[in-house]
């Protein structure tokens, strides 16, 4: 496949600033960016410097923000900073934005990322004003070809009144042999997915936008600013080597099959460890992965023969390895497929794959029953992401956390979780530093104890095994007046126990 040709002169030329200008207070703007890789930025640079300037002139300048997912420094947390941002979906990691949301400054929609595509489409998200997308070029017909992640580019450059392109020079126009851009029909005409391994492609290496609506472009050579992974700590090991454990069991159980099946595995410093964990496992054969992210971890493994393949929908790679994929592209290009999330998170795809998915819990109680959006059931961190996507869906749904937190003052297991995103219906391994519980085919007393034996710390175990023997009996045991009594005792006193 040949790389696209030239950027054209066929759009008006505009600086950020002239971009940002253009779009009106309280206009709803669909971005481009599925974590920091692909992600808008001299545009939302722009709008939160309007923004600022305004707040200091005694005005207001807010916008409604919709995303793939979250987004890097230059955009969530620059806007933030200028309260530039009224509403906000699917996902969000800032600091400054989750401290707005959390204090109703900034309503936030919370939701699966497979189903926002279809959510626009269908009017349950609030018209498109503007879209604003990350490509490294576009043509005069509309093609549009996008860098390091697709997300819901196509969906915003499809629906969007209005449309800018960020060219973006800093990223390889080889890219375009990585893409694979679709977009489903409306229900009840949608014939099956024709994906049968994670490397089927279905699509165009392009996005489409009709050139009309293009208002201008903007050009820059910014890097992604992907914050490079700390090395696996002793905590990220632990939980590493029973997951590795765990999966060759079930290999030479032969409930995996020789080929192995695709993995999945959410972002940060846990997920990467266990797959440097897999990577260095003698016994796991070379893998596929059919996940949202492809990260550092992956291009070692790649490299060294150990993953076959990837299909994501975002490169999200610290900017020497972002450099070292492109240095190789004859290598890398066949071997990872970039797709639009509502197809790289489809339900129905993770299911016919059998994809074993590895995501990250802040709690979990004794049945099973997943925490992984909401501190003492009321404070948002992140959002659930696209986890409800590969678990409910997975062959294998694992999720993985440390034990204990802030050292040993909050247990991440517990009697009852505050908020659930996940059912124990859709759980099927839980795994701390401490140990890994296998809960399936047990009813939920049995799967109680195994949890409490295998994962929680010992400072807490004999307080949830009380708990549990102790309880009203029932299906489940519970005692509504004690089921949230560690959680009372962190905010009263900062600690659980």
């Amino acid at each position: 496949m040949t790389a696209a040709p030239p950027l054209t002169s066929a759009f008006t030329r505009l600086d950020a600033d002239e971009a940002a200008a253009m779009i009106p207070n309280g206009a709803m703007i669909g971005f481009s960016g599925f974590t920091p890789a692909g992600a808008a930025k001299a545009v939302p640079r722009a709008l939160a410097a309007r923004a600022q300037q305004a707040n200091e002139n005694g005005g207001q300048l807010k916008f409604k923000v919709l995303t793939g997912a979250s987004t890097g420094v230059d955009f969530d947390e620059t806007m933030a900073k200028a309260n530039a941002i009224a509403w906000r979906a699917p996902y969000q990691s800032s600091k400054t934005l989750r401290k707005r949301i959390n204090n109703q400054e900034c309503q936030f929609l919370d939701a699966h990322l497979s189903t926002v595509a279809q959510d626009v489409a269908f009017g349950f998200i609030p018209p498109i004003d503007f879209a604003v997308v990350e490509a490294f070029d576009v043509t005069p017909d509309g093609r549009v070809y996008l860098t390091t992640s697709s997300g819901i580019s196509p969906t915003v450059l499809h629906h969007a009144k209005k449309v800018i392109i960020e060219i973006n020079r800093h990223h390889s126009p080889r890219l375009s042999e990585m893409h694979d851009v679709a977009m489903l029909p409306a229900p009840p005409h949608r014939s099956p997915i024709p994906i049968f391994e994670p490397l089927s492609k279905m699509g165009t290496p392009f996005a489409m936008v009709d050139p009309k609506k293009v208002v201008g472009i903007v050009e820059h050579e910014q890097p992604d600013g992907v914050a490079p992974f700390s090395p696996p700590d002793d905590v990220s090991e632990k939980i590493a080597g029973h997951v590795v454990k765990f999966l060759v069991d079930e290999l030479r159980a032969g409930r995996i099959p020789p080929q192995f099946l695709p993995l999945q595995s959410g972002v940060g410093n846990v997920a990467n460890a266990v797959m440097c964990g897999l990577g260095a496992a003698d016994d796991v054969p070379p893998f596929h992965m059919y996940t949202e992210v492809f990260q550092d971890a992956c291009v070692d493994l790649m490299i060294k023969g150990m993953m076959l393949g990837a299909s994501t929908t975002a490169l999200t790679l610290s900017e020497p390895n972002l450099q070292r994929v492109y240095a190789d592209m004859d290598f890398f290009a066949p071997r990872i497929v970039i797709r639009p999330q509502e197809l790289s998170n489809n339900p129905g795809v993770v299911r016919r794959l059998g994809v074993i998915a590895i995501n990250t819990a802040l709690e979990a109680d004794i049945y099973g029953h997943v925490n992984s959006t909401h501190v003492c059931g009321t404070t948002l961190m992140n959002g659930i992401g696209g986890s409800g996507d590969f678990i409910r869906n997975a062959y294998l749904s694992i999720f993985v956390c440390p034990a204990i937190a802030k050292g040993g003052a909050i247990s991440a297991i517990v009697p009852m979780a505050t908020h659930v995103d996940h059912s124990e219906h859709s759980v099927d391994i839980l795994v701390t530093d401490q140990g890994l519980a296998d809960t399936r085919g047990l009813g939920p007393i049995e799967r109680a104890r195994v949890i409490i034996d295998k994962c929680a710390h010992p400072d807490y175990k004999d307080y949830l095994f009380d708990y549990l023997e102790n309880s009203p009996k029932g299906h489940l045991h519970h005692d509504l007046l004690r089921c949230f009594e560690l959680h009372r005792n962190f905010l009263e006193t900062g600690k659980m126990l």
